[in-house]
């Protein structure tokens, strides 16, 4: 039996994603982001309130308060920060978040100082065949071995410096977003950006279906994520089911595609909650939603750092898939249309346990995993050591 209520709204998602990716949010320069996204639940009628740093946590009504359930989304990119101001005018630069900056290299930047923003390049040291032949080849890659070139008349620290450049300034690298016809999503910062709209879509779903969902539902916006806090700390409820989205890498030696959902079945972390995974993996079967299971090996989430920070939750992580994440990324339609299925599948979905509360879960939620038939001992049994170590045994 599939799904009853209306497929997604492709045309508010991209649209919606298309806008979020004209706004620069590195880690730490979020307030843009965050007014964009309260804004929109603002016209959808949702409550929410606004942590002091800029955490957005909604409410979506459900016939049950408590236990309730979270679906977070992180609206930070990677970027990067003014490091230091070279003899030259030109700017070192340090990542914000982990990303080589082999990715770096060539992009088009903004950069936030004193006098507001000035546009500029990312090179390498060495970024001139014509005066450095074969050594363009040999540069290390490495932070080191970039600088950002402003676009502004500046040789020396000072000029820059007058410019009102310094260090910690923000910068943020440019999309370069294509949609092709083809289904396409090129663009930088989908990460995770086209989580946040396809997550921003299924909450327009649930509140244009009028209907009460089975529990209340928290859409959580962080602004942390790509520096490893995310959701700590941010769960005021009691939350017993928490639902991360993020990108899904999709690579040789990984099951992801840019055409599915992926269920992430273990990251960097250990591996996630096995009920609440399985849970939606059922819905994704019911509603014949394309769906992919995965383990990243260098990976972080939002759910991850929920636990870290102490949280008592169930735990998952769901995915668009996307070629060359934390590079130029690419995704397709067909997988944001999978995530948002899922999403709005999951809000209207059951709990996983009628009882699941934090003080004293019943023991029945706990007997899922391991049937009493389910394990074969071994069929070789072990000589009793009394025989072993007999001496009339040795003597013989």
């Amino acid at each position: 039996m599939t799904e009853t209520y209306p497929g997604p709204n492709m045309e508010f998602l991209e649209r919606t994603l298309l806008e979020m990716l004209a706004i620069p949010c590195p880690t730490g320069f979020t307030d843009g982001i965050v007014r964009y996204v309260a804004e929109h639940l603002d016209a959808m009628g949702v409550e929410y309130e606004l942590t002091r740093r800029g955490t957005i946590r909604a409410t979506l009504k459900g016939k049950q308060a408590t236990p309730d359930r979270a679906i977070a989304a992180h609206l930070d990119t990677i970027g990067a920060m003014v490091r230091g101001i070279k003899d030259n005018g030109r700017l070192e630069l340090a990542p914000i978040g982990h990303w080589s900056s082999r990715f770096a290299e060539g992009s088009r930047v903004s950069l936030f100082g004193d006098h507001g923003c000035l546009r500029g390049s990312v090179l390498p040291l060495m970024a001139s065949g014509h005066a450095f032949n074969e050594g363009v080849d040999n540069l290390a890659v490495s932070w080191d071995t970039v600088e950002l070139r402003v676009d502004a008349a500046t040789t020396s620290r000072a000029e820059t410096e007058a410019l009102g450049i310094h260090l910690g300034d923000f910068v943020a690298f440019d999309p370069c977003p294509e949609f092709t016809d083809t289904g396409y999503i090129n663009s930088r910062h989908l990460d995770n950006k086209a989580g946040a709209a396809a997550l921003l879509s299924a909450i327009k779903q649930v509140v244009d279906s009028g209907e009460l969902l089975p529990m209340d539902c928290h859409p959580v916006f962080t602004i942390t994520e790509e520096t490893g806090t995310g959701s700590a700390g941010v769960l005021p409820w009691d939350v017993s089911e928490f639902v991360g989205v993020d990108i899904a890498p999709s690579a040789a030696g990984q099951s992801t595609t840019e055409h599915s959902v992926t269920l992430c079945m273990q990251d960097s972390g250990g591996p996630y909650d096995y009920h609440l995974t399985r849970h939606l993996q059922s819905l994704c079967h019911r509603d014949e939603i394309p769906v992919r299971r995965d383990l990243f090996r260098y990976y972080h989430s939002d759910a991850e750092s929920a636990i870290r920070s102490g949280t008592d939750t169930r735990i998952a992580l769901i995915g668009f898939g996307t070629d060359a994440t934390h590079g130029y990324e690419r995704t397709h339609r067909d997988s944001l249309a999978a995530l948002n299925r899922l999403l709005v599948a999951y809000m209207f979905s059951p709990p996983i346990f009628e009882h699941d509360d934090k003080s004293d879960p019943p023991l029945d939620n706990f007997r899922d995993q391991l049937a009493t038939d389910s394990v074969s001992g071994s069929e070789t049994l072990l000589p009793p050591l009394k025989r072993i170590l007999s001496p009339d045994k040795r003597n013989n």
